[in-house]
């Protein structure tokens, strides 16, 4: 299993460490129910150091991240961000991801854990146009510093104006004594906040300053309570190698107006409709929707299964995603969750399922 750079420091605060797609992480420091309070009302910090990360450099960048992104990359500029996806060859996803414009000729890629290996051989083996291509996952730490405080917590840490960053826009300045750091307006809790790219070699220095302004830390568990609250797709449950950009509401990021891998056979889909889609739903009686449950109709018959699914810790009731045929994914539908032998009814609602206040 690998670690973080933070990884002795987690086990020093007392985190119940969990293997999570081959890294040693925390899942949860005081409690989960806590943690997510204090991101939904405060600042807290979370390591995601396990994220992947690719530079994609030199003349032909551009062509292959438009190649192999489902999202136009070409609307990008310097310090700017943008939510993206690799289709694959058959109608589904390799991954999701985030595409940075560090300057012309200069992209950042950064990709889910559990797909480094994975995503840096399907970009490499589509890479013709001969592109350079780094990966400097290894080399690189990750802080999420996450809540409505955040600016103005961390604002003495850095001479960057924070409340100048717009959403999904980044500067690379100085932070906690650390120079030509990438301080990204970007995060995955709905709460605000900025995601820290350093050297692993500072990654402690910007987290002992962070605790200096006592700054909690969080842990994946509430990570997850966070982003399903916010209806953000997670792979490997709600998006994956069989689901299509379409069918998981991704239609916002998969834009026609280029050629990418796939584009003609998704192309039409779009035009005919998919047959299921990625839903939201809230339980209308008591009970915990887990990832796995059947989505049952009335009578008892099988729809789709549950993707993810929790107690939310903000509204006090059990939500959940899941892929049902399109008939029943229209807002207010009635559906029933299979928990062991009691179905139970939920009803299709509108994402967020936590709006700000």
């Amino acid at each position: 299993m690998k670690n973080t750079a933070l990884t002795d420091v987690h086990i020093a605060l007392g985190a119940k460490m969990v293997p999570f797609a081959g890294y040693n992480m925390p899942v949860q420091y005081e409690g989960v129910n806590i943690e997510h309070e204090t991101v939904r009302s405060g600042v807290g910090v979370f390591d995601v150091s396990h994220m992947g990360e690719f530079l994609v450099k030199g003349p032909n960048a551009l062509a292959l991240i438009q190649k192999v992104c489902s999202n136009d990359a070409s609307k990008l500029t310097d310090g700017k961000a943008q939510y993206s996806c690799f289709p694959n060859e058959e109608g589904g996803i390799v991954d999701d991801l985030i595409v940075y414009r560090i300057k012309e000729e200069e992209y950042l890629l950064v990709v889910n854990a559990s797909n480094i290996e994975k995503d840096w051989e399907w970009i490499s083996k589509h890479n013709d146009a001969g592109a350079e291509l780094v990966n400097i996952s290894d080399d690189f730490s990750l802080l999420a510093i996450q809540g409505p405080k955040t600016s103005e917590v961390i604002q003495e840490l850095t001479s960057v104006d924070l409340n100048a960053i717009k959403f999904y826009n980044f500067e690379v300045g100085d932070f906690a004594g650390i120079d030509n750091v990438i301080i990204s307006a970007t995060g995955y809790t709905g709460s605000g906040g900025f995601e820290i790219y350093c050297h692993n070699e500072h990654a402690k220095q910007i987290w002992d300053k962070l605790m200096e302004l006592d700054i909690k830390p969080i842990g994946l568990a509430a990570r997850d309570t966070l982003r399903l609250e916010m209806g953000y797709c997670l792979y490997g449950n709600d998006i994956d190698d069989t689901t299509s950009p379409l069918e998981a509401g991704l239609g916002w990021i998969t834009k026609f107006t280029k050629d990418f891998i796939n584009s003609e056979a998704l192309k039409k889909q779009k035009e005919h409709g998919p047959e299921r889609k990625l839903i939201a739903f809230e339980l209308t009686e008591r009970g915990i929707p887990r990832q796995g449950y059947d989505i049952v109709d009335g009578n008892g018959k099988k729809l789709g299964e549950v993707t993810s699914g929790t107690m939310s810790p903000s509204l006090g009731k059990g939500i959940g995603l899941g892929y049902v045929p399109v008939i029943f994914s229209e807002e207010g539908s009635n559906i029933n969750i299979q928990i062991r032998k009691n179905a139970v009814p939920a009803k299709v609602v509108k994402l967020p399922f936590y709006k700000n206040k």
